[in-house]
Formats: C-alpha cells, sequence, structure tokens
C-alpha cells in the first residue's frame, strides 16, 4: 500500500500536505498510510475533521479523530459548518459543498496546495452505477477523478485503486479503531441503496475492479475529449465583455458531445459554477443555441447574435450585485474609478444602456452589456467602461481568456 500512496504524490514534494479524516475507516487509514508514507521526508502532514453538526455525536467524533492524529504527532484541526443547511434542498449536496468549501479554506490559510481525501475503488464502483442511473455521458461515467483543482487547492484522492476492506484489514493489523457513521445504513441515501445493490451485481460479474476501470476508460476518453473541444475553441470562441461567444455556423457543425462541452464550460466559466448543470437540460441548451434562439440556464443567459452565440450572465442573478471600485464585483470584475469618488458598482441594467450613447459601437448584444459593471453615484450613472462610457474608469476581469481555454483541459 505504501508503494501505491508514494506514487500518486508528485515530486518534488511540497512542504505541507493536508489530509481529510472524517474518522471512517478509510480516512483513518489513509492518515496512517501517510504517516508511514513521509516518515523519512521533509513533508509536514496536517489533519482537517470537518463537524458538519447534524448528529449529537459528531463533536465528540471529530475530537476522537483528533487524538489519534496526536498520537501521530500531527496537527489536528476541526472545521465547523457553523452556517448549517438550508430547510429546503439535497442535504448531502449541502453538507459535500459545504465541507469542500471548509478544507479547501482550511489549506489555502496553511499554505497546504494539496488536500488527500480518502475515497476509494468502491466509493468509485458506487459513483460509476449512480452515474449510469442518471444516464450520464462520458464525463459522469469517468467517476471521481483522482487530482482535480478546487479554490486553488489540488485534491488529491492517493487510495481510489484500493478496496474498502483491504484499508479495514490494515487498520485492524494495527490496532487502530474507526467510527461508523450510522447513516452507512440509511437506505433513503441512493449510495446506500447502491452500496447494497453492489453485493447482488457482483455475482452478476460487474465488480468493484471492472467497474473502477470502466471509470478508467471513460476518463482516457474525457482527457481526448477535452483536447477536441480545446482546438475547436481556439478556432471559433472568444471572450468578450466578460461573455463567452462561438461563431455559429461552426458550432453547428461539431460532434454532439464538444459542442456539449463548450456549452457546459462556458456556462460554468461565466456562471462560476463548480458543478454543470444535469445533461437533459444542457442538451436542450444546446440545440436552443444551434438553432440561433435564447435560454437561460445556470445563472446565465444564452442568445444568438449577428450569427454568434453569446452566453453571459443572466441578469436576475447580478441585479443585487454591489461593491465599492477596486473590490471584486460579481466575482468576475474589478472596476476602477479613476478620478471618479463616491461611486458604487452595480449592473449597468437596461435603464444604464440608455445613457450611453455609444454602446451600440461595442458590437455587443444588449443583454450582454447590461450584466457588465457600471459606476453610479445617487442614482445617477457616471461611468460604463464595457459600453463606450468609460469616463477615465476601467473594468478588467478576475478571470483571463486563456483561463477559459485551458478549464476545457481540465474537467
Amino acid at each position: 500500500m505504501i508503494d501505491t500512496l508514494r506514487q500518486q504524490f508528485a515530486t518534488p514534494l511540497p512542504a505541507r500536505i493536508g489530509i481529510a479524516v472524517s474518522g471512517g475507516g478509510d480516512s483513518v487509514a489513509l492518515m496512517h498510510l501517510l504517516n508511514d508514507c513521509f516518515s523519512n521526508d521533509p513533508v509536514e502532514l496536517m489533519v482537517a475533521t470537518v463537524d458538519h453538526g447534524l448528529r449529537a455525536e459528531s463533536r465528540q467524533e471529530a475530537e476522537e479523530v483528533a487524538q489519534v492524529a496526536q498520537q501521530l504527532g500531527l496537527r489536528h484541526e476541526i472545521l465547523t459548518w457553523d452556517q448549517g443547511p438550508e430547510e429546503t434542498g439535497n442535504l448531502q449536496d449541502q453538507a459535500r459543498r459545504a465541507r469542500y468549501g471548509l478544507l479547501t479554506g482550511w489549506a489555502r490559510q496553511n499554505g497546504i496546495p494539496v488536500l488527500a481525501l480518502g475515497h476509494t475503488a468502491d466509493d468509485q464502483a458506487e459513483t460509476v452505477i449512480m452515474r449510469l442511473m442518471r444516464a450520464s455521458g462520458v464525463n459522469g461515467l469517468a467517476g471521481i477523478p483522482v487530482r482535480r483543482t478546487q479554490d486553488g487547492v489540488s485534491l488529491l484522492r492517493p487510495l481510489l485503486g484500493l478496496r474498502r476492506k483491504a484499508l479495514r484489514d490494515y487498520l485492524r493489523s494495527i490496532g487502530q479503531n474507526w467510527i461508523e457513521d450510522p447513516s452507512n445504513d440509511d437506505e433513503s441515501y441512493d449510495r446506500i441503496k447502491t452500496r447494497k445493490a453492489l453485493t447482488v451485481l457482483e455475482e452478476l460479474g460487474l465488480t468493484v475492479p471492472a467497474l473502477a476501470t470502466v471509470a478508467q476508460n471513460m476518463g482516457k476518453a474525457q482527457t481526448a475529449l477535452g483536447w477536441y473541444a480545446f482546438l475547436s475553441a481556439r478556432d471559433m470562441a472568444q471572450i468578450e465583455a466578460g461573455a463567452v461567444v462561438f461563431e455559429l455556423r461552426k458550432f453547428r457543425t461539431l460532434p454532439d458531445e464538444i459542442s456539449h462541452r463548450l456549452m457546459m464550460q462556458a456556462l460554468l466559466w461565466v456562471s462560476g459554477g463548480q458543478y454543470p448543470p444535469r445533461r437533459q437540460p444542457m442538451i436542450e441548451a444546446v440545440a436552443i443555441a444551434q438553432r440561433g434562439g435564447a435560454t437561460t440556464l445556470s445563472g446565465c443567459r444564452i442568445l444568438s447574435h449577428r450569427d454568434r452565440i453569446w452566453i453571459c450572465r443572466e441578469a436576475a442573478m447580478v441585479q443585487q450585485e454591489s461593491s465599492d471600485p477596486g473590490e471584486v464585483w460579481d466575482q468576475r470584475w474589478r472596476v476602477f474609478a479613476g478620478k471618479l469618488e463616491s461611486c458604487e458598482v452595480r449592473p449597468l441594467g437596461s435603464e444604464g444602456l440608455k445613457s450611453c450613447p455609444d454602446w451600440r459601437d461595442q458590437d455587443c448584444p444588449a443583454p450582454v452589456l447590461e450584466v457588465t459593471p457600471s459606476l453610479w453615484r445617487n442614482g445617477a450613472l457616471m461611468a460604463a467602461p464595457l459600453a463606450g462610457f468609460a469616463n477615465e474608469c476601467s473594468a478588467e476581469p478576475i478571470n483571463s481568456a486563456e483561463e477559459f481555454f485551458a478549464s476545457l483541459l481540465s474537467h
């Protein structure tokens, strides 16, 4: 196991590696194994446990993890989900997003570039089955990636090639206990239903190793398709006024999978979202765009103008956005006020656009310019840098066009 783990980490090794440990068998085994793996290396291992506060025992369990980490001589911190879940919505999804947000925030604060997670081959197999039930495409069937980046932190899953049982056998051999989450027996969760169904499917030959291999094969296909999408984007895509713009004629001629990927990544890049829309709404959005129509999806607006497809922010998503000059606005822009004073950054809007006599010279459709940042004072428009009314002010994007093209290779 140690050799398998060591191969997952690139050289040179970072000065610090973070480990997310819930207290379950997989993550506790990961902590022990990495401690052995890097015992002779100048690498500091730091451990974090997220307390979601969803069960009365969660704090005590987190403190038990802290004790195990301390016994190994590792620094440990408990991260608390203070906000808690919303009353409506998918509880597991909310908890997962909160968990990753807390963990990546902790990693950044502590100068940790790599965060190790305890997902196993069994988790991979369960994910592939669940994605099959949703009729997922190549990206979905590629399952859980070994590596991905979130919020500037590299998330690494070095146990994806190992079975859950092998890790628990290892813990028993060293006399280490672990915590069994009672939700692991709750069949109201799809993952638990899938986990129990796998015991039946294995009798038919649909084993965990076979499903993990499917994910690996789909991952290779995903990489190849990513390159095709990247090259296609280089040929037919531009970034204008914060919008992703495709040539309509060329977009129509793309294979379905490539047009799907370009649209998906454009939506993620414009909205700042981490998770793509479901496949069926995506298929419908691509078809509408190819017909030259208009629609909204994932906080974005898709429209056609002069034989080009534009993907920009949806007006409703920026309506309440405001900031001071120099601060980040809508997570996408930074506006500089120049000599203007006492201004507020807000969306230009349809009324603001009427005060920009030269906006048509920008060769952008009105809905695109209406969601760009502008400067206001006491209800009066003072500057709209992207709509031909700069007034010695400027608006700079947080993310460059090159980052959009690169994103096609990283998903």
